[in-house]
């Protein structure tokens, strides 16, 4: 029940905000969580920021925010990068951000077609070029080069509509070079995990709350917690009667949930 719930995992892009502008309720919704002693956690696919650049992005709307907070598509990469690649030089086709999150982790990382190259990293790349995708598909045509990806996301909700994401820029290179990724952000479980060992949480108490259901609903229903769909980004309405990852709950929007949550508290 919606009124055990005590930590929120929240999508950002379409679910609590477009672009730079907050939806209505997002807010009060996280306020709310910490005046009854729960905790917000933001569990984005979007690997074009860091954790430290969404902590300044929430700062502008108001909102305090501690970097663990943010389990991001990126964070996860580089976590799963770190286990299986250490030490090892990878090519990067993702925003300076991202490419600079990388590093962070002790890796040399390159944006060309070099011989000793173990993996391609495949991010949401907003300062994509075609040297970039002609450099990749030159490494993915070596069998012995691995593929990840941070995110299957198609596309990224915008003001004017979509944009294409890290899935949507993966789609190019696959049916290019006949290789799909390993996707390392929503719906991996491991994202929703990652928040639960933060604070020891128990199932019962935790909502996944997005507004797509093959990565956000779908990682909610992986990891066994409650989930909550809202109609501000990609779902549409139409979409619940033919997906296989279906929702705990539906709301048109934050504000609704909100107000649902809030009530059932009093």
């Amino acid at each position: 029940m919606l009124k055990e719930k005590k930590y929120f995992l929240f999508d950002i892009d379409g679910t609590l905000a477009v672009d730079d502008v907050l939806f209505d309720g997002s807010r009060e919704l996280i306020a709310h969580i910490a005046s009854i002693g729960g905790r917000s956690f933001y569990i984005t696919n979007n690997s074009t920021k860091s954790r430290k650049d969404y902590m300044e992005k929430f700062k502008r709307w108001g909102i305090q925010t501690d970097e663990d907070q943010f389990i991001t598509a990126s964070y996860a990469a580089c976590r799963y990068l770190k286990e299986q690649y250490h030490g090892r030089k990878l090519f990067v086709m993702g925003t300076p951000s991202f490419v600079e999150e990388v590093k962070s982790c002790g890796f040399e990382v390159t944006e060309q077609a070099e011989k000793d190259v173990a993996c391609v990293v495949v991010g949401f790349d907003r300062t994509l070029c075609y040297d970039k995708v002609e450099a990749a598909c030159e490494l993915l045509f070596r069998p012995e080069v691995d593929y990840i990806g941070t995110n299957p996301d198609y596309r990224c909700p915008t003001s004017f509509g979509f944009v294409p994401d890290c899935g949507g820029i993966c789609e190019m290179l696959n049916v290019t070079v006949d290789r799909t990724p390993r996707y390392a952000g929503k719906p991996d479980k491991g994202i929703v995990t990652m928040c639960m060992e933060q604070v020891g949480a128990k199932p019962e108490e935790v909502l996944v709350v997005g507004d797509r259901l093959y990565t956000d609903i779908a990682c909610g229903i992986r990891a066994g917690v409650e989930t909550a769909l809202v109609f501000t980004g990609e779902a549409k309405e139409k979409d619940l009667a033919q997906t296989e990852f279906r929702p705990d709950h539906v709301y048109r929007d934050i504000r609704q949930l909100y107000e649902d949550f809030r009530g059932q508290g009093e």
